[in-house]
């Protein structure tokens, strides 16, 4: 029976999540937005990324410092803000966060390497009509 094993990894999981979550929190407090990005784009969090990136903007200089974040995440880190900033620039409420971003990776990466990006060519389709 490896009912009881499952159950000890479930549970193991979710005290994880709270762990990460509870991180993600203290991150935000001290305003260490760089690895706030990263634990909210590893925890597959849309939202939370989204939430990130207001609280940088909300900063004096706020854009400055979305920018020296945005160009220090990873290449799959960047990969992942596109796709988030694709749904966030549907909404009127979020689509000037979706734009600062968007011209942060447009400003700071080549296109040749913008093109290298997975899902680039669907991203760009779904942000045309929105920009």
């Amino acid at each position: 029976d490896v009912t009881e094993i499952e159950e000890k990894e479930a549970q193991a999981k979710q005290e994880e999540q709270i762990i990460k979550e509870q991180e993600l929190s203290n991150l935000l407090h001290e305003k260490r937005y760089l690895k706030a990005l990263g634990l909210a784009i590893s925890l597959d969090r849309p939202h939370t990324v989204l939430t990130v990136v207001k609280a940088i903007l909300q900063e004096s200089e706020g854009r400055r410092h979305l920018e020296e974040n945005i160009v220090r995440l990873r290449k799959d880190q960047k990969e992942a803000v596109l796709a988030f900033l694709v749904t966030w620039n549907t909404n009127s409420r979020n689509c000037h966060e979706a734009q600062a971003v968007l011209e942060t990776l447009l400003k700071h990466e080549a296109p040749d390497t913008l093109l290298q990006f997975s899902g680039i060519k669907s991203a760009v389709e779904s942000l045309l009509p929105y920009t």
